[in-house]
């Protein structure tokens, strides 16, 4: 009879650890939704990045002098230990590059809170776009200049920068052929189609175009079809690295880039 009661009274006890460890699991799913609805989406955000993979690296960029829009000299090192998305635009576009810039101008209000980030919007004309023509252009989209740079500089060395260090595809279709970019991981990494047909005459200004995947992106300028150039936003980390690609018109890789920064940001 005594064993029976303690037999009883074991399996009680088993199945009121069982009841309470299971409340607190039910409990805990419960608490953790609660909080996803009332916190902050950022935050939210931010805690499930903490089990996101690491971003891939795809090289280095190397050094450069380039001029911002107000005057001042801009070289890799200045940027070094920021975080920065960058662009390929110019000024006298009436297509693509307004877009790429409001939404720049878009990321520039969603990243306020975040000053370790910079934007940066390199013209590929840099003939025409001098620093007060940029600071012009940079004032239609209420710029910050503190926080994002408009750069100008050697049209030799921007296309350089572009090809080289960014890897994005850059053609003047006004001077000779230029011979490709080194293919590096970025140019096998992305699954873009040749998705913003560019001239009839492309064929033969370069036929590696199509072939470039972070290139393959191009502004189709309906007023000044001499200049043709990636669409692409870059990520680049605080050591002057490339992170990301991301296609400027794309709703889901805009967003892709925001939760990007913020994994660079946690990172740190």
């Amino acid at each position: 009879m005594m064993k029976e009661r303690g037999t009883d009274r074991q399996g009680d006890a088993r199945r009121r650890i069982l009841w309470s460890v299971l409340i607190l699991v039910l409990g805990g799913e419960s608490a953790l939704g609660i909080w996803f609805l009332v916190c902050p989406q950022p935050f939210a955000e931010l805690l499930l990045a903490r089990t996101a993979p690491r971003l891939p690296v795809y090289g280095s960029l190397p050094d450069f002098a380039l001029v911002e829009r107000s005057g001042r000299p801009v070289r890799r090192l200045d940027l070094e230990g920021k975080i920065w998305v960058a662009s390929f635009i110019f000024t006298n576009c009436s297509d693509e590059c307004p877009l790429m810039t409001a939404e720049m101008a878009r990321l520039q209000a969603d990243v306020a809170p975040m000053p370790d980030l910079r934007l940066v919007s390199i013209t590929v004309d840099p003939e025409r776009d001098s620093a007060a023509v940029l600071s012009q252009y940079a004032e239609r989209f209420t710029a910050d200049p503190e926080r994002w740079l408009f750069l100008t500089g050697d049209k030799e060395a921007i296309y350089r920068l572009a090809r080289d260090g960014f890897r994005l595809g850059i053609v003047d279709a006004t001077e000779a052929v230029q011979s490709p970019p080194v293919k590096g991981p970025a140019f096998e990494t992305s699954g873009h189609a040749l998705d913003h047909q560019p001239y009839s005459s492309q064929t033969q200004i370069a036929p590696w175009l199509p072939s470039i995947a972070p290139a393959s992106a191009f502004a189709n300028h309906g007023r000044t079809p001499d200049i043709l150039h990636a669409t692409r936003f870059v990520l680049v980390d605080r050591r002057a690295q490339i992170r990301g690609y991301y296609d400027s018109r794309e709703a889901a890789e805009l967003h892709r880039l925001r939760q990007h920064i913020r994994t660079l940001l946690r990172d740190a």
